[in-house]
C-alpha cells in the first residue's frame, strides 16, 4: 500500500480513490482559511465578507469560529501575496493545532460542509496539495515555455476554486522557502509557480484533483456537491467612472507611426475622451506629442515620468484616473471604467496586472506595463513628491514605479483582467469567464480580430476580415 501512495503522490493526472485515504470526519477547528486579500480597500471589503459568511456556516453547523487570516494583515510585508515569504509564518503559528491550511479568493464560496467532509477523505499526516487542475494547451511565455515538449502534463491549481496544503507539506515546504528561494526571482503567474515549487522537479507532491473544488458560479443549481464556488467573475460596483474621468497615455515612437497607432485608431481610441500619443517626434497628422524626451529600444523610464508630470500638473486634463499604455496594447475602456468604479479616487491607487521582482528576499510588486497601468491622480502626487525617477532613461519603468511605490508604503492593487501577454498565451476557461480588459503584443495574432473578439462591447462588433497575421511589430 505504501508503494501505491507514493506512486500515486507523484502523479498530476489522477482523481483520487477518496477511500483508500479516508480518516475521522474533519472540524472547522483542523482548518485555518487563508484569503488572498488585498490591502485596497474595495479589496479588504470583499475578504472580509468571506470571512464573515465562513464564521457564519461555522455557527450555524455548532462548531468553534474556524481561524480565518486575511494576507495582507499577516505581516507588513507587501511580498505575501506570493504565499512562499508567507508560509513559514502561517505554519508556524496555525500548523500547530491545524491540520490544514485553505487558501481562497476574495470571491471563492465556500461550502464548509462539503469542504469539511472532503477534507476528511485525506489522512493528514501525509503531504496534500488538493486543488481544481488547469492545464496548459501549449507552452506559454507567461510560464516561462516549461513542460514545451508535453505543457498538459503539468497540472496547477486553479486559485478562484480555492486549494490546500496539508500541515504536514506546508511545514516542510516552510522551512525549504529558507534556504531554497524559487529559481526566478520574477513571479507572474502565481499559480503555475506556487505548483512548480512544491513539485520539486518530482521530488515533490505533484496536485492532487479534488472535484469538489468547483469553478462554477455559486447561483447554478449544479453545485449542489460543491465544497467551493464562485461568488461573481465580474466586480459589481455601481455606476462605471465616466469617461472624462480617464486620462489615456499612448506611449509610441516614429518607428511605429504606420503600423500600431493606425491600429489603435481602428479599435479602442474611439472609447476614450481624452487621449494623447507621446512619441520621440510631433506628428500633427496622428497627433503625437514630443515630451524632450529622446526614444528608447526598451525600458522608456524618462518617457513615462515625463507623462507623469504632465499629467500631475493639470495643464492638460483634471481627470481623476490616468492610465498608460504601450501602443501594441488591446484595452477595452468601457470595461475599465466599469473596474475604477470599484476603487475610490482620492485613494493612492494603482491597479493592473501585479508581477513580483525577489519578493523572497525583500522584493517589490509591480504593475506589468504592456497590460495598461492605471494610476489615480492621488497615486501620481504622492509617486512624484516623493522623489522618484529613473537610473537610466531606458529603466523598465513598471519595475522602476514598482520600487517607488514599494519604497513610499503605497499599495500595488491586482486585477487578473489585465493581461501582459496574448489570449492564446493564458488558459482558455480562466478567459472564458472573463470580460478582459486588456491584452499586448501584436506578435502572430490579427489584432483587430483580438480585439474584436476579447475586448469590444456586444453592440461594437462587426466583421473584419485581415488576410494575415502580424509579426511582432
Amino acid at each position: 500500500m505504501k508503494n501505491v501512495l507514493t506512486v500515486l503522490g507523484t502523479m498530476s493526472k489522477n482523481v483520487f480513490p477518496h477511500s483508500l485515504f479516508s480518516s475521522s470526519m474533519a472540524e472547522v477547528r483542523d482548518v485555518v482559511f487563508v484569503i488572498q486579500s488585498q490591502k485596497n480597500s474595495y479589496h479588504t471589503h470583499r475578504a472580509e465578507q468571506r470571512r464573515t459568511e465562513l464564521l457564519y456556516q461555522a455557527q450555524t453547523l455548532n462548531q468553534s469560529s474556524p481561524d480565518v487570516v486575511l494576507l495582507h494583515k499577516l505581516s507588513d510585508y507587501d511580498g505575501n501575496w506570493s504565499i512562499l515569504p508567507a508560509l513559514p509564518r502561517l505554519a508556524s503559528q496555525y500548523c500547530l493545532t491545524s491540520l490544514w491550511i485553505v487558501f481562497l479568493e476574495e470571491e471563492t464560496n465556500v461550502n464548509l460542509h462539503n469542504l469539511l467532509q472532503v477534507l476528511s477523505k485525506f489522512n493528514t499526516r501525509k503531504e496534500w496539495f488538493l486543488g481544481r487542475p488547469l492545464h496548459d494547451d501549449e507552452p506559454t511565455i507567461i510560464h516561462h515555455y516549461a513542460f514545451s515538449e508535453d505543457p498538459y502534463s503539468f497540472s496547477y491549481p486553479d486559485f478562484m476554486a480555492g486549494w490546500a496544503l496539508s500541515c504536514p507539506l506546508a511545514k516542510r515546504t516552510a522551512e525549504r522557502v529558507n534556504y531554497e528561494p524559487p529559481k526566478s526571482d520574477f513571479t507572474i503567474d502565481l499559480q503555475h509557480e506556487i505548483a512548480l515549487y512544491i513539485w520539486e522537479e518530482g521530488r515533490g507532491p505533484a496536485l492532487t484533483v479534488v472535484n469538489e473544488f468547483c469553478s462554477e458560479l455559486q447561483s447554478l443549481s449544479s453545485t449542489g456537491n460543491c465544497a467551493t464556488t464562485i461568488n461573481t467573475y465580474l466586480s459589481a460596483c455601481g455606476n462605471p467612472v465616466q469617461k472624462e474621468d480617464v486620462f489615456v497615455a499612448v506611449k509610441t515612437c516614429q518607428r511605429f507611426h504606420g503600423d500600431r497607432v493606425p491600429l489603435v485608431k481602428q479599435t479602442w481610441e474611439k472609447d476614450a475622451a481624452s487621449l494623447e500619443y507621446y512619441s520621440d517626434i510631433t506628428d500633427p497628422y496622428i497627433p503625437t506629442i514630443h515630451l524632450g524626451v529622446p526614444n528608447t529600444e526598451r525600458g522608456h523610464c524618462a518617457k513615462t515620468f515625463a507623462i507623469l508630470k504632465r499629467f500631475a500638473s493639470g495643464a492638460v486634463t483634471q481627470a481623476p484616473w490616468l492610465l498608460i499604455v504601450d501602443d501594441d496594447t488591446l484595452i477595452s475602456l468601457p470595461r475599465l471604467r466599469r473596474l475604477l468604479g470599484c476603487y475610490d479616487p482620492n485613494e493612492a491607487v494603482s491597479v493592473g496586472e501585479r508581477y513580483g521582482y525577489g519578493l523572497s528576499r525583500d522584493g517589490y510588486s509591480y504593475i506589468t506595463g504592456g497590460g495598461g497601468m492605471v494610476f489615480s491622480r492621488v497615486a501620481v502626487q504622492n509617486i512624484l513628491a516623493g522623489g522618484c525617477g529613473c537610473r537610466s532613461s531606458d529603466a523598465p519603468d513598471d519595475m522602476v514605479l514598482g520600487m517607488c511605490l514599494t519604497a513610499l508604503g503605497l499599495l500595488v492593487t491586482h486585477s487578473p483582467l489585465f493581461h501582459q501577454a496574448r489570449p492564446q498565451d493564458y488558459v482558455k476557461e480562466l478567459l472564458a469567464r472573463q470580460s478582459p480588459i486588456s491584452f499586448h503584443k501584436h506578435w502572430n495574432i490579427n489584432p483587430v480580430a483580438v480585439y474584436q473578439h476579447w475586448l469590444a462591447e456586444p453592440n461594437q462588433r462587426r466583421a473584419h476580415s485581415l488576410t494575415k497575421t502580424r509579426e511582432e511589430l
